[in-house]
């Protein structure tokens, strides 16, 4: 299902992000222009289209939108410092085992706010930017990384606790550089895994809110 960019109506405009809904009934509203007063017409009849889409779950994101959101997605950022102890065998992805790892990642990313599915034409993405791989000790896959230069796209452990194992693994891969993520509010185990590591929050990159007041 391919995303609307502009959905224009007659109280605002807003980009309505309809991926997700194909694969985990999850759609999203940035509205782009509307008045306060026209705000909740607008939300209320994208998320009537959303809905017919199929989506069950919708969030909205305005620039000017006040209150709690539901879910922050925040930057972190900090130095790749490495316990060398910590640090396991990285495998990049290849044509033959990048099917695999796009599995591994949707399958672990399916129930995390704001996470994106990965479809079969991201895989040449994945190949391209090198820092997709597999972390494997003593011949055990721990799990999954994507380090994108000094940004990290992706970690995920398919062994309970192996996480700490699998970030220390790719930080040394870019050891001393300041490496930054997007983590979401709601994910406070990867929050307190990075935090471990050393990362801080420097600062929010978009609230959302789940459509409930507009119905």
């Amino acid at each position: 299902m391919k995303d609307i960019s502009v959905f224009p109506t007659q109280y605002g405009v807003a980009s309505l992000i309809l991926k997700e809904v194909l694969y985990r009934a999850i759609a999203y509203i940035r509205v782009l222009a509307s008045t306060p007063d026209n705000l909740p017409l607008l939300i209320r009849e994208c998320a009537g289209f959303c809905r017919a889409c199929g989506a069950e779950k919708i969030y909205w994101s305005a620039e000017d939108a006040t209150g709690e959101p539901d879910v922050t997605v925040v930057e972190m950022r900090g130095t790749a410092l490495v316990d060398k102890e910590k640090i396991a065998s990285v495998f990049p992805v290849t044509e033959q085992t990048v099917s695999r790892w796009r599995q591994i990642y949707n399958e672990r990313m399916f129930h995390v706010d704001n996470a994106t599915t990965l479809e079969a034409r991201d895989e040449k993405e994945l190949l391209s930017s090198v820092g997709a791989c597999f972390i494997h000790k003593d011949g055990e896959l721990l799990g999954i990384g994507w380090l994108e230069d000094t940004e990290l796209r992706a970690i995920a452990a398919v062994i309970p606790g192996a996480g700490e194992q699998v970030a220390h693994t790719l930080m040394s891969l870019v050891e001393g550089s300041i490496v930054t993520l997007q983590v979401a509010s709601t994910n406070q185990k990867a929050i307190r895994l990075y935090e471990r590591l050393g990362f801080l929050q420097t600062r929010p990159l978009r609230k959302w809110y789940l459509v409930k007041d507009f119905d």
